[in-house]
């Protein structure tokens, strides 16, 4: 039963609705600062733990609630007699919910403006001890760090008792937001200069600490002998994967996952085109079609031509709404996962028939991560995400030849596309739609030529079309290779040391070629 509970959070949201809740079941409420003034201002009956432990705030407010009143009330053990016996010799009442959130550290931190001294005083003190002593003691006081889970409780208390299944989990999540807290704190401290005022932060800190929940199990790894499970970041970045709602299908698998995500990250990069629906077709992590179209559907037939024997079985994304029309052409093939913003009424119940396709709806946004990791034997690469879009003013002619504006816009689509492929990366593109992808070969010349085949394959002429390389041409017998294939115009990087003798090629065979000065290689 709940009869005192302990209220001081930084996030007031729905504080005051839920503490009104308790205290009309007759609970009675400690809080601190600016929760009790809250709580009091809206006529919550509430005890300042000043008043309750006799003791005044002190330190400029960085001592309040460290006391055997408040401790002692909440880590006694409700079974253990001489527990108990202590409490009265000490006239220490038990305190049977603890409602505590942190100061935002990381909120503060992620501040151009911070100080030292800013991040210093929001390093909370008294809130971690509170939340570790109320999870530590969870079989008999109920503690919750998120808003969140104040319906919850409200309903299981209304219900007769909160539950050990929740008062469990609700431990569980103090200690795994704690050590995200005590986490970002590292961080946040071991990135700074080692000069006295610390006026240099550096990007990379010498201790790292992430933070990630288990979203589901997987089935299976990439191979059916390994194990697997999907984690989302604790804080999902705007539009990503993350932020998925799955409408139907089959449980997601890891390399469903793994797939989607380049499909998704490719699709959103496509703005800006005059054509504003995009389709993205990824097969084992590579797309295998892109285009631009006036609709979903046009898109994705578009997209399909490039090589539609790869496409059977792949990842589909949108950056527009399906639609009926579109989701009638997709009901043909063989799909594995569906993802766009939305999907319309007529949409879901054409693709409702394929009840293993699974349909996954996420918000369009563009936000990166902030930061990439690998795995690797005992360590972690980290880096910062390829988040770079060339724009036309970053291009650099390099040839005699100047391009025309189809062509600048063919550029610029087929560059977008090769930062998804994996290196080396050759991609062939003409009228805003991909026409043979050359992807992750050793040599970018076989990347080239299978590129090529794959345009034959699929009976697509590559005459008058343009070219996006990942990376530098190193010799100039890659861009005899594309040119033979039907290119005239080609986009690449720059920055080999035979940078020259490439270019005289191009101008010897009659095609234009422009440097991004940016590299994108995928591994």
């Amino acid at each position: 039963m709940i009869k005192q509970a302990l209220i001081s959070v930084s996030d007031k949201t729905g504080v005051l609705d839920f503490a009104r809740a308790l205290a009309a079941m007759g609970v009675n409420i400690l809080s601190t600062g600016g929760t009790a003034k809250l709580l009091a201002d809206n006529g919550v009956a509430v005890t300042e733990v000043a008043d309750y432990t006799g003791f005044p705030e002190m330190l400029d407010g960085r001592v309040k609630t460290l006391h055997p009143m408040v401790h002692g009330g909440i880590l006694a053990r409700r079974d253990f007699p001489e527990h108990m016996a202590k409490l009265a010799e000490h006239k220490i009442p038990t305190i049977d919910m603890v409602v505590v959130n942190l100061y935002p550290f990381q909120a503060t931190v992620a501040k151009d403006s911070c100080t030292l001294e800013d991040a210093i005083e929001n390093i909370d003190i008294g809130g971690p001890a509170m939340l570790r002593s109320a999870a530590k003691n969870h079989k008999d006081v109920v503690v919750i760090c998120d808003p969140v889970d104040y319906a919850v409780v409200l309903d299981e208390i209304k219900a007769g008792v909160v539950g050990y299944d929740t008062r469990f989990k609700l431990a569980t999540k103090v200690y795994a937001h704690t050590a995200q807290y005590d986490g970002a704190i590292a961080n946040y401290l071991s990135s700074l200069g080692a000069d006295k005022q610390h006026a240099t932060r550096a990007q990379y800190p010498q201790t790292l600490n992430v933070a990630f929940e288990k979203v589901q199990d997987m089935r299976y790894g990439e191979n059916p002998h390994q194990s697997a499970a999907f984690y989302r970041d604790l804080s999902v970045t705007e539009g990503a994967l993350g932020n998925y709602r799955q409408l139907q299908g089959k449980e997601l698998s890891y390399n469903n996952i793994a797939d989607a995500d380049a499909a998704w990250e490719c699709v959103k990069s496509m703005g800006g085109f005059e054509q504003s629906a995009a389709c993205v077709i990824v097969k084992h992590a590579n797309p295998c079609g892109v285009a631009l179209g006036a609709s979903a559907a046009d898109a994705y037939l578009r997209a399909l031509k490039t090589d539609p024997t790869s496409a059977f079985g792949g990842i589909i994304a949108f950056n527009v709404e399906v639609d009926g029309a579109a989701a009638s052409e997709l009901a043909k093939l063989f799909v594995e996962v569906l993802i766009a913003p939305s999907f319309s009424a007529d949409a879901k119940q054409i693709l409702s028939a394929k009840q293993n396709v699974r349909l996954l709806e996420i918000p369009l946004g563009h936000g990166v991560n902030a930061m990439d990791f690998k795995r690797v034997g005992g360590g972690l690469l980290v880096q910062s995400a390829d988040a770079k879009n060339v724009l036309l003013g970053d291009l650099k002619v390099v040839t005699k030849l100047q391009p025309t504006q189809q062509q600048l816009q063919d550029l610029m689509f087929a560059w977008r596309v090769a930062k998804y492929v994996k290196s080396n990366a050759i991609v062939f593109c003409g009228g805003n739609m991909t026409l043979g992808v050359g992807a992750g070969q050793m040599s970018r010349i076989d990347s080239a030529r299978i590129a090529s085949i794959k345009a034959q394959n699929a009976g697509l002429s590559l005459t008058g079309s343009v070219v996006a390389s990942d990376a530098f041409f190193p010799f100039r017998d890659g861009l005899d290779v594309v040119v033979d294939a039907g290119a005239n115009c080609v986009i690449q990087p720059g920055g080999s040391m035979r940078d020259q003798e490439v270019i005289d090629a191009a101008d010897e065979r009659g095609v234009v070629m422009l440097y991004t000065g940016i590299r994108h290689f995928r591994h």
